[in-house]
């Protein structure tokens, strides 16, 4: 399934807020329980009232809520209203700026912060911040201002900004040419058995999940997109592992999936499952333990480290390095105090 960009429908002063292309796989379902798989936070009522008014279109006509979906049919929910993400408010959120000139702009971006608005996230993202502290930001192609690139909303780090139509251009083909630098650090499931490897594997919606991405195998690797991921273990911590990853793709949760592919999930992800114990003892103890390192740190164990581009206007090469945050920090304390005493 492809998302498609969102457009208003001026025809009936609807407009449009999800578009997507079913997979040519897919099994024969009723319309409204594709959609709560294919829409984060959205419920069956909504879309079944969208349905009734003709809001819910299949190749273009109107269907009821128990239509079903067909492979390649194209899949549109309009609502009288914009979305929110194409009213986009200012507001006075602070920024940690790394770096700025101006032609780009460095943040770290805090965990809980999402990128951009979405479904369930209408506010206190970044895109929100960056239009109070700046004017003029140019479009991305996805009508987003100033926005190259992004990180998911429990991912620590950096983040680039553009400021210019030029800086905006040169950016987004250096990502596209995999010339620019991306560094995180992550913390996983398991002891890694190589001290270094590359993950190649095709990323794309998962069949079953619509919230979680995976790896397609090579006899259906058309339904995703090429990824590459080069890691390194940094320290073996027992039943956890703190490992760094460089990235060759930019694909949505790559390192999340990546990682999850070859059995080494990240700590406390829970939209993949790290946030159960997946190694280690079933004494309560030990438990305890891991529980408490959940608490400590109670996201994704990712944060992206250092950030390196040539810049747009001097084609000078800046490399930024943001330090691993607190959380994270006290989390790999934990586990190297408990790797020491179990050895």
């Amino acid at each position: 399934m492809t998302n498609i960009l969102e457009t208003p429908n001026s025809e009936d002063e609807r407009y449009e807020h999800f578009s997507f292309k079913v997979d040519k796989g897919q099994k024969p379902l009723r319309i409204d329980k594709f959609l709560i798989n294919c829409i984060e936070n959205m419920t069956r009522s909504k879309i079944q009232n969208a349905a009734k008014e003709g809001g819910v279109l299949v190749n273009g006509t109107a269907v009821k809520s128990n239509y079903k979906v067909r492979p390649h049919d194209v899949i549109s929910v309009t609502f009288e209203h914009p979305s929110y993400e194409q009213l986009l408010v200012a507001e006075d959120i602070p920024l940690d700026i790394v770096y700025e000139d101006e032609d780009v702009l460095v943040i770290n971006k805090p965990a809980g912060m999402v990128v951009h608005p979405g479904h369930g996230n209408y506010s206190g993202t970044l895109i929100n911040a960056l239009i109070f502290h700046f004017d003029n930001l140019p479009n991305n192609s996805s009508n987003r201002p100033g926005l190259v690139h992004r990180i998911d909303k429990d991912t620590t780090g950096l983040l680039v900004i553009a400021k210019t139509e030029q800086a905006m251009t040169h950016l987004s083909n250096q990502f596209a040419e995999k010339t620019s630098e991306r560094e995180y650090v992550a913390i996983v499931w398991g002891n890694v058995k190589e001290d270094e490897g590359t993950i190649e594997g095709n990323i794309g919606r998962h069949p079953k999940n619509r919230l979680q991405n995976t790896v397609y195998l090579e006899d259906e690797a058309e339904k995703g997109k090429p990824a590459v991921t080069h890691y390194k273990v940094i320290e073996r911590l027992g039943y956890v592992t703190l490992i760094s990853c460089k990235l060759e793709t930019g694909r949505t949760h790559q390192i999340r999936v990546h990682m999850k592919h070859i059995g080494h999930t990240l700590f406390n992800d829970e939209r993949y499952g790290g946030d159960n114990i997946l190694k280690g003892t079933t004494f309560t103890k030990y438990k305890q333990f891991v529980d408490n390192c959940f608490k400590v740190l109670p996201r994704q164990a990712l944060h992206a480290k250092t950030l390196g581009f040539e810049h747009p206007k001097t084609g000078e090469f800046l490399r930024f390095e943001a330090a691993i945050p607190d959380d994270i920090n006290q989390c790999i304390e934990k586990w190297r105090h408990y790797a020491k005493h179990q050895g």
